[in-house]
């Protein structure tokens, strides 16, 4: 589902522009601190309701602008096409419109609009919390099973409703027993939609990681966040009055966790910055892999920023050729647009955008 038109009014330092991207590859070439990235972190926003470099939204809305807005139409399979837009305000809220209907979940959003992030700050993934690492195998999980999210949202509500209870010191067992069958059932359930990704994922990373680099010794396991033995409603009842005194619930979904290790150690205190780079476009990559054979209506988008930076000629080359074989809609940004130059087939459609002092020009 590639972007065919792009329109970005008030996002930093960007001039109002309306662009016509290549539904292939699209490079953004520019000076550091040109505006190339805040492109990215719009077409980011308007796809997640957010940006990837701030939690806050002041900084990214002009100066003496009251709000951001982002509009896109979408080519769908089969010649369709699809509208989508957003407006974010400096008090936090947001209008959203998909084929000129407001909608108020962000996760319409996503759903319409699939991206893949890749950044310097990607290496979070190895090196940060296991959240982060929920976050993107929920991901992966949102996009081809349909029943995860309203799953997700019940299981949510169950461990709330279970640590406030807990918060409250002693109190009777059957207090929590509608909130525990409900948490029990949806992180069941959960953990069943997650195994089941993981075994697709965990072959196609596999593959797409060995086109990269050559790492034998590298494992990709799944950690459901209770013991694999026993089921949960055994391991919460065993754990309660340990739950009770730290007020909180501490085996369940909300503790999974993907461990990626290298002969037993934990990858990211082997593997080089440059090595857990390439580990992480390959996992992002075989994502985009499963969407696309899941049969669903949308292609994931890739946004890649600063693709040269740790990695050499080969390994960049090898990068471009599998994000050139995902056949999806990729942007690329860089300093120097010659730094990519032959990395894609005679036939892919590339289009080159320059950007200066927050202006955008396509180029090629």
């Amino acid at each position: 589902m590639p972007l065919k038109r792009l329109s970005v009014t008030a996002v930093r330092n960007l001039h109002p522009v309306t662009l016509h991207p290549s539904p292939r590859i699209n490079i953004i070439s520019g000076a550091n601190g040109s505006g190339k990235t805040s492109l990215l972190e719009a077409i980011h926003i308007l796809g997640l309701a957010r940006s990837f470099r701030s939690t806050r939204l002041n900084p990214v809305i002009q100066y003496e602008q009251q709000q951001c807005t982002v509009f896109a139409d979408l080519n769908l399979h089969a010649g369709a096409q699809r509208s989508m837009g957003i407006t974010r305000g400096k008090e936090a809220d947001y209008q959203i419109r998909i084929d000129g209907q407001s909608v108020r979940s962000t996760a319409q959003l996503a759903e319409t609009l699939p991206l893949q992030l890749i950044n310097p700050e990607s290496f979070r993934l190895l090196e940060g919390a296991p959240k982060q690492r929920r976050q993107f195998l929920d991901w992966g999980v949102f996009h081809v099973e349909h029943q995860f999210l309203p799953s997700w949202q019940r299981l949510q509500k169950s461990l709330k409703q279970r640590n406030s209870l807990l918060r409250r010191g002693r109190m009777e067992r059957s207090m929590l027993a509608p909130w525990e069958t409900e948490l029990v059932q949806m992180g069941e359930r959960i953990d069943h939609y997650r195994r089941g990704y993981i075994q697709q994922l965990k072959p196609e990373f596999e593959t797409v990681l060995g086109q990269l680099i050559t790492l034998d010794e590298l494992s990709l396991s799944y950690y459901r966040g209770w013991d694999k033995e026993r089921g949960l409603a055994e391991v919460l009842d065993q754990q309660f009055e340990r739950d009770c005194q730290l007020g909180h619930t501490q085996s369940g979904p909300q503790r999974a966790d993907l461990r990626l290790r290298v002969r037993g150690m934990n990858a990211v205190d082997v593997l080089s910055r440059g090595q857990q780079k390439l580990v992480v476009c390959a996992l992002k990559i075989a994502q985009g892999h499963l969407l696309k054979a899941s049969g669903r209506q949308q292609d994931c988008v890739f946004l890649v920023d600063d693709l040269p930076s740790e990695l050499d000629g080969q390994h960049r080359e090898a990068l471009c050729r599998l994000l050139e074989g995902l056949n999806c809609q990729v942007f690329i940004s860089c300093v120097e647009a010659e730094q990519l130059a032959g990395s894609w087939k005679t036939e892919t459609p590339v289009s080159m955008f320059h950007v200066e002092h927050g202006r955008i020009v396509q180029t090629g």
